[in-house]
């Protein structure tokens, strides 16, 4: 089993549209004006939005986080001063000295358990601080819903022992009354349909295997994996059609909250 299955070129496929939410949860933030501020990016991926996020927000030090070697291998590549990458585990990261930003893009879906997982992300959001949180919300769409199908059909069931990757992410006013519990003064949370038009039906393929497929991809050999991948395009375009263009909406949730100054 690689331990790796991200591929920075495979997910910078469709770079535009993914990186449409971050900016718009980027929008969300207010500047760091009062001290030299701390910042957090959990799940950075490539870098390349966490260092437009250091530069925007007013923090003289910015850390990026994620567990990839393959995108903290890019990440490397756009380092500067105030900004470092680090690898390591969200469920696992406490920095006890706190942030006046923790941000996370298109990240915390692949952590379970958010009772426990916003609490400890939370604690680390220093009074008067910022927590903002971007998640794919998509798990019932053919696109997702037929890749869990499919992984749980032969042969592949044998390969991934039963395993089925499951969605953590919770509705939107979940995260809301959460932001309250966790002391957050101030929050805004939606629900935001990015309407995404592909090429073609086909295109919905490369785009979940630059991440949704990831999961089902370290799992299995390279063989069985484009076996896998073969029967679900198959699958997936008899269900979508063979259309030109196609019409992908893409569900997400935006959480942005602050505490206050004490």
């Amino acid at each position: 089993m690689p331990p790796d299955a991200w591929n920075p070129a495979q997910y910078g496929k469709f770079n535009t549209e993914r990186s449409q939410p971050f900016y718009d949860l980027l929008d969300m933030l207010k500047r760091v004006e009062a001290r030299p501020g701390r910042a957090v990016d959990l799940g950075c991926g490539t870098g390349a939005l966490t260092r437009v996020l250091h530069e925007r927000i007013g923090v003289s030090a910015t850390t990026g986080l994620d567990s990839s070697d393959a995108m903290l291998a890019a990440a490397g590549q756009v380092a500067t001063e105030g900004l470092r990458f680090i690898q390591g585990d969200i469920s696992e990261f406490h920095d006890a000295a706190g942030f006046d930003v923790v941000f996370s893009n298109a990240a915390l879906q692949w952590v379970p358990e958010h009772e426990s997982l916003f609490e400890a992300i939370s604690g680390m959001v220093r009074p008067g601080g910022q927590l903002a949180v971007q998640m794919p919300a998509n798990d019932d769409h053919l696109s997702h819903s037929t890749a869990h199908r499919i992984a749980a059909e032969t042969p592949f069931a044998a390969a991934l022992g039963g395993y089925i990757r499951a969605s953590w992410v919770r509705p939107p006013e979940w995260y809301s009354q959460r932001l309250f519990d966790l002391g957050f003064s101030e929050q805004s949370v939606r629900l935001q349909v990015y309407p995404h038009v592909l090429s073609q039906s086909r295109d919905v393929v490369e785009w979940v295997k630059g991440s949704l497929l990831t999961d089902y991809q370290r799992r299995m050999s390279p063989q069985l994996f484009a076996e896998y991948l073969e029967a679900y395009t198959e699958e997936l375009v008899h269900l979508l059609g063979d259309a030109e263009p196609y019409f992908y909406p893409f569900k997400r949730v935006m959480i942005w909250g602050r505490k206050p100054q004490t």
